[in-house]
């Protein structure tokens, strides 16, 4: 019960009776639950769970909570009428809540929003987690060892992207976690790409961005790829500064810093190379749960570096008419020391 107890402190010094999670990420983090319906309430004094018939033997198995609420009827409803005969007048919610969560609420108790309460927990990992994301990112590579040699010319986007899909679940992942991004050529030059059935050919870029999972735990790694065509040396140059731009950030974390400082190792690199007008999106995020979360590794973040984080590092170039380049690792830090969660080769290939 460490999780509630970190919450209940932080509870205690806003005068609130408690917290209704409905975020179903966080609600797994904090009880273990796989289910798609449940919300969670954390008090000074009870912790109570209230999901659904569907769910109830999986509840009564294993579950970390207190006590269960199986709802019979309307759902939202039911709630109120628990926490209201538990005593509970103070009452704190999610800040991104479902507007409907609020306003079945509001006329029965004092609310008050609290924003990233469960997020600041999550944020660093404890051994377990950390087992897991590093299983999600061996996942991950050994299902891109075994794609990787249908990257080539004439190969559609669609075909890579579906096989290291499948490859993605022979390698144990019960789910992908987001939707995998194979770009080549001008498609390339967009970060968020989604997959076409564009043909890859000569002189493209080949930017590939999946992740792995394992547990709920997820990973997100990026390569580029370059298919020869004899006249490649501008497309090099741009390959080498955000290898260098990575490599620099990497070198540069450390306990205690800003996270805008290793952005800011990456983002001045790549402007002094008279890039800055291409690299438009944040170096790197935190991983978990789920596949973007804190810390933010950003120009505008607040978050510091400290023992228990897993984030990634991924600067990125892109130029309409040219394609982009990104290569992102995943890093954690433990006992004051980075260490590097991918193994993938990151050196340019031109196949």
């Amino acid at each position: 019960m460490g999780k509630y107890n970190l919450i209940r402190n932080e509870l205690s010094g806003k005068r609130l009776d408690g917290i209704l999670i409905s975020d179903i990420v966080n609600i797994r983090y904090l009880t273990g639950f796989t289910g798609s319906t449940a919300m969670l309430f954390v008090g000074l004094k009870r912790v109570i769970f209230f999901t659904d018939f569907r769910y109830k033997y999986e509840c009564e198995d294993f579950l970390e909570y207190e006590e269960l609420v199986i709802v019979k009827t309307e759902f939202l409803r039911d709630v109120k009428k628990i926490l209201i005969s538990a005593g509970v007048r103070k009452l704190g919610f999610e800040y991104g809540a479902q507007y409907r969560v609020f306003e079945k609420l509001r006329k029965s108790f004092r609310l008050r929003a609290l924003k990233g309460l469960v997020e600041n927990i999550r944020m660093h990992k404890d051994e377990a987690e950390i087992v897991n994301i590093k299983l999600a990112a061996r996942r991950a590579e050994d299902a891109f060892d075994r794609t990787r040699k249908w990257i080539r010319a004439g190969i559609t986007e669609r075909k890579i992207a579906l096989t290291l899909e499948t490859n993605l679940k022979k390698a144990g992942c019960k789910r992908i976690p987001f939707d995998i991004i194979v770009a080549s050529g001008k498609n390339s030059a967009l970060p968020h790409a989604c997959v076409t059935d564009k043909k890859i050919q000569r002189g493209d870029f080949v930017i590939i961005d999946w992740g792995g999972e394992a547990n709920g735990y997820v990973s997100d790694i990026t390569r580029t790829f370059l298919i020869n065509n004899g006249n490649i040396s501008e497309k090099k140059k741009i390959y080498n500064t955000v290898l260098a731009a990575n490599r620099r950030a990497i070198d540069s974390i450390r306990n205690d810093i800003p996270c805008r400082e290793i952005d800011r190792a990456a983002r001045e690199y790549i402007i002094d190379k008279g890039y800055g007008n291409y690299f438009g999106h944040a170096t790197g995020h935190g991983v978990g749960l789920d596949v973007h979360e804190r810390p933010s590794v950003s120009s505008a973040s607040k978050d510091k570096m400290s023992d228990g984080l897993v984030f990634t590092i991924e600067p990125g170039i892109y130029i309409s008419g040219i394609g982009g380049v990104r290569i992102e690792d995943m890093i954690m830090l433990e006992r004051g020391r980075k260490k590097c969660l991918t193994t993938l080769p990151k050196s340019l290939e031109i196949l």
